[in-house]
């Protein structure tokens, strides 16, 4: 059964997508521990991030760069956090959060809620950098 986010990238799920090419996908957090928290996800679906090959490893990591500097400019943050856990989806993804303490990056706290048009408006701010 694919996972979620397999299901993202097929189109079957809609997403807040930030950006993507070939390999990869960045999407808002549809439960953000902050504001533009994103998750940037290979398209092939391989479950654990360190079960990724050497190329990919590498290549998502200069995507999520990529990402992580529009998002420094989008939200105002202190600096970009990077998680890689894996427990709550079996398909492997980073992901950044906009950090100015240290409770900002803590997955077992209540999460934020957004409208739609909230997420739409971080997504844009974030696609603009």
């Amino acid at each position: 059964m694919p996972s979620i986010f397999t299901r993202i990238i097929n189109g079957e799920i809609p997403c807040y997508k930030i950006a993507e090419d070939d390999r990869f996908i960045a999407f808002l957090d549809i439960t953000p521990v902050a504001e533009g928290h994103t998750l940037v996800i290979p398209k092939n679906e391989v479950d654990q991030y360190f079960d990724l090959d050497d190329d990919s490893i590498q290549a998502i990591n200069l995507f999520a760069k990529k990402i992580a500097v529009n998002l420094r400019n989008a939200i105002p943050c202190k600096r970009i956090g990077v998680a890689i856990i894996g427990l709550e989806v079996p398909h492997a993804h980073i992901h950044l959060v906009p950090l100015n303490t240290m409770k900002d990056i803590n997955f077992s706290g209540e999460r934020l809620k957004f409208t739609p048009e909230q997420f739409i408006e971080i997504a844009e701010k974030i696609k603009q950098g």
